[in-house]
């Protein structure tokens, strides 16, 4: 029975489809309990019990259960259940399990692609992040930090509906790194050193921002000239930003090298890394006017990564996708990401959700009051736009 007042369940079955050719392939399930003090849980290895790590006395302290949850041959579904969950993530790992471990708190040490010490470093891994609660299920594929194992999204609803994110083909990571190589060698500014290799072979593609973590050099000044074209322009003319929120629409001006928005706020000039991470300079969190600087932050940030500020004033009502990436410099990373995927959508910066009212979503998100089961299907071999 759902809470009281609630139109969710306390629990959600979720199938966990095997779209790889491997019949090794392990699925972990993580978060936050909601209905349990926000406890940090993990579902066990038979899909439905759970697991409440104790604070160990040491860092990097392994599980004292065993959490992956191996999956069926290739076609097969395991259908797990889960409560309701904050901050969750569904990860996947073809060829053998992943390594999560424990620091005093408890704090869960997750796997790393920026980390080259990290146990995971070298395995095949990806994930897609969600959240259940009383409202509803929300959940989309993320490639915010890197691409690796096409994941496809199926939402179904007691209503009788059904939402699809379909992901990437099989060969969906061969695209992006093929790609990423193309483009470095047009404009030289780095984008191969995106692509991350093990035994010669394709591992994953980082995004820019965690490309940036390995190497603090990469794409320095590569937004320079636009970021000055960008403040040229907004010093004689002025730029709109709906908030799509209680704040309605704010105005600003160029004023003395900042962007200001009278009686809100000031940015100053962003760099890349400022850019791709969406959270550093200017982007990062305001100490006051919060949450109206942070609606301010995610449509600036989303326009600069898809550079669309020189042809747009007005953000983001006036947007047009088909213009998206279109300006150089842009953030190709993104570009070559949504391209890969079979209906263009996926997370592939922090405010890729940002877009016009009523647009057509780019974020690879499904979500429903009412739902009666969520496919999460990994490996892409069945990929497609239904």
């Amino acid at each position: 029975m759902g809470a009281s007042g609630s139109s969710t369940a306390s629990t959600l079955n979720i199938a966990l489809q095997n779209q790889t050719t491997s019949n090794t392939v392990y699925a972990y399930i993580t978060g936050q309990a909601i209905n349990n003090s926000n406890a940090l849980v993990l579902l066990k290895a038979d899909g439905k019990s759970l697991y409440y790590p104790t604070s160990p006395a040491t860092d990097g302290s392994p599980l004292a259960v065993n959490c992956g949850i191996q999956l069926g041959p290739p076609g097969s579904k395991t259908v797990v259940t889960i409560p309701q969950i904050a901050g969750g993530r569904i990860w996947f790992c073809v060829g053998g399990p992943l390594t999560f471990l424990l620091n005093p708190g408890p704090g869960l040490v997750e796997p790393s692609v920026s980390n080259p010490s990290d146990p995971n470093y070298n395995l095949s891994w990806d994930f897609s992040e969600f959240t259940f609660n009383s409202a509803q299920m929300f959940i989309n594929i993320s490639y915010v930090d890197f691409v690796c194992l096409p994941i496809a999204l199926t939402l179904a609803s007691t209503t009788g509906t059904s939402q699809h994110v379909s992901g990437m083909s099989a060969n969906g990571l061969a695209t992006v790194c093929s790609n990423l190589i193309a483009q470095n060698a047009k404009d030289g500014a780095g984008w191969n050193q995106l692509v991350i290799q093990s035994n010669g072979q394709n591992l994953r593609a980082l995004s820019p921002n965690n490309g940036i973590v390995m190497n603090s050099s990469l794409f320095k000044g590569y937004y320079q000239s636009y970021v000055s074209q960008v403040w040229q322009k907004y010093g004689s003319q002025s730029l709109t930003i709906d908030t799509q929120a209680q704040w309605g629409t704010l105005v600003a001006t160029v004023v003395n090298n900042v962007l200001t928005f009278p009686n809100v706020g000031t940015f100053a000039q962003p760099a890349a890394g400022d850019i791709f991470s969406c959270s550093t300079g200017p982007f990062a969190a305001s100490s006051t006017n919060t949450a109206e600087m942070g609606d301010i932050t995610a449509r600036l940030a989303a326009a600069f990564n898809r550079s669309t500020l020189l042809s747009d004033a007005v953000q983001p009502d006036d947007e047009n996708v088909a213009l998206y990436y279109d300006t150089s410099p842009t953030n190709h990373y993104a570009r070559i990401v949504h391209a890969a995927n079979l209906d263009g959508r996926g997370y592939a910066f922090p405010y890729d959700d940002v877009g016009p009212s009523g647009g057509a979503d780019q974020s690879g998100s499904v979500s429903d009051g009412s739902p009666s089961l969520l496919t999460v299907a990994v490996g892409g071999m069945d990929a497609s736009l239904t």
